[in-house]
């Protein structure tokens, strides 16, 4: 058989997609009350939210694998002849994680069960990488998900001020355990979702927090799989529907009523924030059409961010004198050399540009209007005229500082939705 240039570069890339996933892995060893391996065993691990079901057989030597499973909550149950049937619930597989069970089976009739409840192992035995899986609620339950000036919508990746070694700077830059910044990888359902033009970190890429079920971030020794990652990598798993309908409802607030006013300030600015949304998912139905439990689910987020944020500051503005043609106020009293014909020249001098001629140096000189007033018989040009009137009306004494300023900039982010 001949397989052409593009056929097999299709295939590699092909693999390559199946190997970089976000999904978790069971493995285990079955043995007897004698400790001997068992083999041909039946194995069923079932999610308990969506009723999905992944089935594996023990091997020659006893051994199990349940691959490519999505995150969730499952039960694992094992099946044999001559043996009780093993039940084992509370199974919690994280992002990208290997657990390791190991099934004791008793002898009995297959018509009686015994249950496990006991927790899985958080030692890891099957590889050597160190990581750090991150829930949602842990991220709502802690106050690592601030919204303010400069910060904008809640950014899930403040998440990494978590980790140990790590430095996190929004909008900014990524480090972690002393590796350049920014060579993290992002990975979202398995596929890669670097940006290297706009850093993951940023609001413009970013994903909503609540459409997120959990994130796995590898610092070390993390498979080869996941190549052109410096720092670590980071697997994130998005909600998906269940056989219950369920949702949430949010609001972020800040409100200048609940700060305190700041020294010195005769008023509190004006800061009003708003970062609000909702989800919801559950199982596709139609009444008396369609029954999608333990088999079509939805979900669908969305949240969106208001920001108005008051400005107060100080700033120089024309006076209604200088509106009008004089400038006195701003001539300056000593002198900062001389012109051509010797006279002193002094600072924010305003010259007649009507009687610009040579002096006898053959340099141009102008005279000063007197004591820095335009007269008013000179015509203003209109288009000046038009633009000084844009100017605000001076609110403070003096020529310069003069204008105390303040106002609000409403922003407001596009929606963050997504649907599944």
């Amino acid at each position: 058989m001949i397989l052409h240039r593009p056929a097999v570069l299709i295939l590699l890339c092909a693999g390559a997609m199946l190997a970089q996933t976000d999904r978790g892995t069971i493995t285990g060893t079955l043995t007897d009350p004698a400790g001997a391996v068992v083999t041909g065993v039946l194995l069923q691990a079932r999610n308990t939210d969506t009723g999905a079901v992944f089935e594996a057989a023990s091997t020659l030597t006893g051994n199990y694998t349940l691959s490519q499973i999505p995150a969730g909550n499952y039960e694992l149950s094992a099946t044999a002849t001559g043996f009780k049937r093993y039940i084992r619930s509370g199974i919690t597989v994280p992002v990208a994680q290997t657990l390791r069970l190991d099934v004791a089976l008793e002898v009995g009739s297959a018509t009686e069960s015994i249950t496990v409840m006991e927790q899985a192992p958080l030692l890891k035995t099957e590889s050597g990488e160190i990581s750090h899986n991150i829930e949602t609620e842990r991220l709502d339950n802690l106050p690592v998900l601030p919204i303010g000036a400069g910060l904008g919508i809640r950014n899930p990746y403040n998440m990494i001020t978590l980790l140990p070694g790590s430095d996190f700077r929004p909008e900014g830059s990524v480090r972690i355990n002393g590796l350049p910044g920014n060579t993290q990888s992002l990975r979202v359902e398995g596929q890669d979702s670097t940006n290297l033009t706009w850093q993951q970190t940023t609001q413009i890429v970013q994903q909503s927090v609540d459409a997120i079920q959990e994130v796995a971030i590898q610092t070390s020794n993390f498979a080869a799989e996941y190549g052109q990652a410096g720092s670590a990598v980071f697997n994130m798993t998005m909600k998906s529907g269940t056989n219950r309908l369920h949702g949430s409802g949010y609001e972020y607030l800040v409100n200048d009523a609940l700060n305190a006013r700041p020294p010195f300030v005769a008023t509190r600015p004006t800061a009003r924030r708003n970062d609000f949304g909702f989800s919801l998912g559950g199982p596709v139905y139609i009444p008396k059409v369609y029954d999608g439990h333990d088999k079509f689910f939805f979900f669908f987020n969305f949240e969106q961010y208001r920001d108005n944020i008051g400005t107060v500051g100080i700033s120089t503005v024309p006076t209604a004198a200088m509106k009008a043609g004089d400038f006195s106020s701003l001539l300056g009293t000593v002198s900062i050399g001389s012109d051509a014909l010797g006279r002193p020249v002094y600072q924010n001098e305003i010259f007649d540009p009507t009687t610009d001629r040579l002096a006898p140096n053959g340099q141009r000189v102008r005279d000063q209007y007197p004591n820095n007033i335009i007269p008013s018989s000179v015509a203003l040009h209109p288009v000046a005229l038009k633009i000084q009137n844009f100017f605000p009306v001076a609110n403070l004494p003096g020529s310069v500082n003069n204008y105390r300023y303040s106002f609000t900039n409403p922003r407001f982010s596009l929606p963050l939705a997504r649907t599944l």
